[in-house]
């Protein structure tokens, strides 16, 4: 067996990856290979530098067009790979050393403008006066995402048990198993309030665990339906673009910003553990404020 046989080898007995990881380990040093004119089966490690790393990465860029995350995968691939030779002894240089990750560009969060929103909202007061059990609970949806900022498992394993007593707040289970108390504002309340009145009267929670959120048939809601709850509402709200539960979680953390709440306040909302992963937001509030002086300074009139 080559070298490269040899590795993959260890990455399925030993270290127990999946075939198809395995495959794109494999798939990323034969690329690397091809590129280099190498035979697999005559790889030498000691015959490579920190020349054809780089020059690989800027080929990968700059001819196939991949992504830096793509990259950077394939670059990872090359530095297990290097790791396992080097404890090997098959060679002493480490050529992968000191080349590091690209930098992906970041997306920002996708969200409904406060315009738009007010559009949904008045869809909901219609479904809301409807007293139809379906079309309240879908606004129970909507507003637990928009006004609490829950992800969609947060939501979807919901039950009446972490509802306090006064509608008040909500425990949620968040990422990591971490717990958090969401307070539901009072337009919010109300509406579960009522919610809870129409199932309760009609009998229709069947379920022992007493979920929140509940299908036709009485059950625990599946995310799936409550992805396609949020599509439905907020594209014949007329939103365009994304129209997912995180997204109203996005438009949640950005209405609060652009109204002047505090960033680690909306980070305990929202439970991040760490304020870096709530400062995505900040930049949607800048991209706003840009708008904003585009649109009234004199000189960008001119």
């Amino acid at each position: 067996m080559s070298l490269i046989d040899n590795f993959i080898e260890w990455l399925s007995a030993e270290r127990r990856y999946s075939p198809l990881t395995v495959r794109n380990y494999r798939r990323d040093i034969d690329d690397f290979l091809r590129f280099k004119a190498i035979d697999p089966a005559q790889f030498d490690p000691r015959a490579i530098k920190r020349g054809d790393i780089e020059d690989w990465i800027v080929y990968l860029f700059d001819e196939r067009k991949l992504k830096a995350s793509s990259v950077n995968r394939g670059v990872a691939t090359l530095r297990t790979l290097w790791h396992w030779i080097l404890a090997r002894g098959y060679t002493e240089q480490d050529v992968l050393g000191t080349i590091h990750q690209s930098k992906m560009a970041r997306r920002l969060p996708t969200f409904v403008a406060d315009s738009r929103m007010q559009d949904v909202i008045s869809q909901l007061r219609e479904d809301i006066a409807s007293h139809d059990v379906e079309r309240l609970r879908d606004a129970v949806v909507i507003l637990l995402f928009y006004t609490c900022g829950l992800r969609l498992a947060e939501l979807s394993g919901a039950t009446w048990g972490d509802v306090a007593a006064d509608f008040s707040t909500i425990r949620v289970v968040g990422k990591g198993d971490k717990e958090r108390c969401a307070p539901i504002p009072s337009v919010t309340a109300r509406v579960i309030k009522e919610y809870r009145n129409e199932i309760s009267s009609q009998n229709i929670c069947i379920y022992p665990k007493k979920a929140l959120i509940l299908s036709k048939k009485g059950e625990p809601i599946s995310q799936r339906t409550v992805q396609r709850i949020v599509n439905r509402v907020l594209k014949s709200s007329g939103v365009q673009g994304k129209s997912s539960p995180h997204v109203l979680r996005h438009t949640f953390a950005t209405h609060l910003l652009n109204e002047d709440a505090d960033l680690r306040e909306i980070q305990e909302l929202l439970g991040h553990s760490s304020l870096r992963a709530t400062q995505v937001y900040t930049h949607n509030d800048i991209r706003r404020l840009r708008d904003v002086y585009l649109a009234a300074h004199p000189r960008e009139r001119d």
